[in-house]
């Protein structure tokens, strides 16, 4: 019976241990807190019930001990009076029936034991496999493993609209250099457009091989277009290459990076980390005025030499942007894109001497991050001394124009530069950023020129300068932010001729018709579009408009509908109020102002 009962409570336990088995492995698909939780839980029950049995087994061990003794003294009596009464043979027969319970008892005590033991051992088995899954659930619940290493979807689906004030015929990308001065047509027309073309995909793989952290990275939006894209019917833009890079990091501090990337100047928030910059909270995908980056090729070296002082470097892709006006025909400084070399027909690409040189430090001595920087870079031009040449005229030895005494020119660009971030009681974010220096206004989100020519062909750099200032309040439920920043762009030229102006911001060049709207234009063979009147607004006449600078102040705000492991559901507007200052010259210093009002709705992946 006994041993019935303890085979019946070890196949009880062996059931409760293998519904807590069945319970984790339904619990894995949980989260990892639910598991936590349950797992705790039936281990105690285990527990209790062990302790239970181990008590009964006491119980049991001290009643065959006095069952025992008395079975001996009983024995001792019956053998000193045995003398054949009938009372004591039956006495003596009862003695040998309980003398074989006991033994069967002890038998069953011992079965029972070995049974408990089998418990605690299972119950030690399910409790391990319990804290493996746990801790899995714990290192990556929102990741897939695969072939040793782990990988990370990320992005958001964007729904985004923006309205303003004057037309640029741009999507939710503002072109802060080209807002239309007061003349224009577009500055009389209003717009508004909603694309999901911000939507954004990004993929993160990891994996550890010794002291290295290897990892590689893949992000991608929907801003920019093909051929066939338009927004008539099938509004279908082309997925675009944003970062791609690849990473190894070693226990010591050193960390290589290679690919497309933020340039090493953009401002970071931990360290020099990828994937940690310190982007402007806006909807306008092209940021916010005085805001210094870049997206391009880059190699990265950079070594954390203290827990609060790192040191990089970076080489990454070059290129002039070019603007002048009353320049000679003399120089080149690259050519238009070669589909065959796959670049883009329809727009330019110098020939870049070499890349371009980062060098940066940052500090976190406790209190906010800091950073300083400074970037070098080497432009070039081919000059072409006798191209202007009169027709009859000798030059170098030859009649007339010709490309005879060419010459390379080159010069080189630099810049110095600097980032402060400060966070107060953990919610509030105060950011302040600066960059100076000569050929380097391809750096700051207004898209400011690098260089500009003088009358003989010769680079002339211009002088930029880039600053912004932040405020972010990062509340349980929403965030606020709000920026103010500009750009400068120095005037550089020299004169052709008496009154003849030639270069970037000359006092000589006409603004009289930056204020006169002129009737719309007609389409020529190889303009865009080729046959139809209505979509080609007149040029301005006698409207040189070169950008001193710009200016823009932002305000918006993200309302957090819901933020959990399910991802995050947001909507946020934003404002924008920007201003186009240009240099003066005959006729006025006309400028431009553009009021601007976008909206997001946004769900990211956990």
């Amino acid at each position: 019976m006994k041993r019935a009962l303890a085979l019946l409570l070890s196949m009880a336990m062996t059931t409760g241990v293998f519904s807590a088995a069945q319970d984790t492995s339904g619990g894995a698909k949980k989260t990892a807190k639910k598991t936590t939780t349950s797992t705790n839980a039936k281990l105690d029950q285990m527990q209790k019930a062990l302790e239970t049995q181990q008590q009964q087994i006491q119980a049991l061990q001290q009643q065959l001990q006095s069952r025992d003794q008395a079975m001996q003294q009983m024995q001792q009596k019956i053998d000193q009076s045995v003398a054949g009464s009938p009372a004591l043979a039956q006495a003596q027969s009862k003695a040998d029936a309980a003398a074989a319970q006991a033994s069967q008892a002890s038998a069953d005590v011992t079965a029972l034991k070995a049974d408990m033991g089998d418990i605690k051992q299972n119950a030690t088995n399910t409790a391990l496999s319990l804290q493996e899954t746990q801790k899995s659930l714990n290192e990556s619940p929102l990741a897939i493993k695969y072939k040793g290493i782990t990988i990370t979807p990320g992005g958001f689906l964007a729904a985004e609209t923006v309205w303003r004030q004057k037309g640029t015929a741009s999507d939710v990308n503002t072109p802060f250099n080209s807002v239309p001065l007061p003349g224009a047509t577009q500055s009389r027309m209003d717009e508004f457009f909603a694309s999901g073309r911000q939507s954004r995909i990004s993929l993160l793989g990891e994996g550890k091989v010794g002291t290295v952290k290897m990892s590689g990275y893949f992000e991608s939006d929907f801003l920019s277009a093909g051929v066939t894209s338009n927004n008539n019917q099938s509004n279908s833009y082309t997925l675009r290459q944003r970062q791609v890079w690849g990473q190894a990091a070693w226990d010591s501090g050193w960390t290589i990076t290679g690919g497309q990337m933020w340039s090493l100047l953009t401002e970071t928030k931990k360290g020099m980390d990828n994937r940690t910059e310190a982007l402007p909270m806006t909807i306008d995908p092209q940021y916010t005025v005085g805001f210094s980056w870049n997206r391009q090729y880059a190699f990265r070296v950079t070594k954390k030499l203290t827990p609060k002082l790192w040191l990089g470097g970076a080489v990454e892709e070059s290129q002039e942007t070019l603007t002048a006006h009353g320049n000679n025909n003399n120089f080149v400084i690259g050519a238009a894109g070669t589909p065959g070399g796959l670049y883009n027909p329809a727009a330019t690409y110098s020939y870049n001497p070499s890349p371009d040189f980062v060098l940066k430090a940052a500090w976190e001595p406790g209190i906010g991050h800091y950073e300083v920087f400074g970037i070098i870079t080497e432009l070039r031009d081919r000059v072409f001394p006798c191209a202007t040449a009169a027709t009859t005229g000798t030059c170098d030895g030859v009649t007339g124009p010709s490309a005879a005494g060419a010459f390379n020119n080159s010069a080189t660009g630099t810049g110095l530069g600097a980032n402060a971030r400060v966070t107060v009681h953990k919610q509030f974010d105060f950011g302040l950023h600066f960059l100076g220096g000569n050929g380097i206004g391809r750096y700051g989100t207004a898209g400011l020129p690098d260089v500009t020519v003088r009358n003989d062909g010769i680079l002339s750099l211009i002088r930029s300068y880039q600053a912004l200032g932040t405020i972010e309040a990062h509340l349980p439920k929403i965030d606020i932010y709000m920026n103010g920043g500009g750009e400068y762009a120095g005037h550089s030229w020299d004169l052709s001729a008496p009154g003849k102006g030639v270069g970037y911001g000359s006092p000589y060049f006409k603004n009289s018709g930056c204020y006169i709207e002129t009737p719309p234009g007609t389409p020529t063979s190889g303009q865009f579009p080729t046959s139809s009147n209505g979509f080609l607004p007149g040029s301005l006449g006698s409207c040189t408009g070169d950008t001193r600078n710009v200016l823009e102040g932002t305000l918006g705000f993200w309302v957090k509908l819901y933020a959990g492991p399910k991802g995050r559901l947001q909507f946020g507007p934003q404002y924008s109020y920007v201003t186009r200052n240009t240099w003066a010259g005959v006729g006025g210093e006309p400028h431009a102002v553009e009021n601007m009002f976008f909206t997001s709705f946004r769900y990211y992946l956990p």
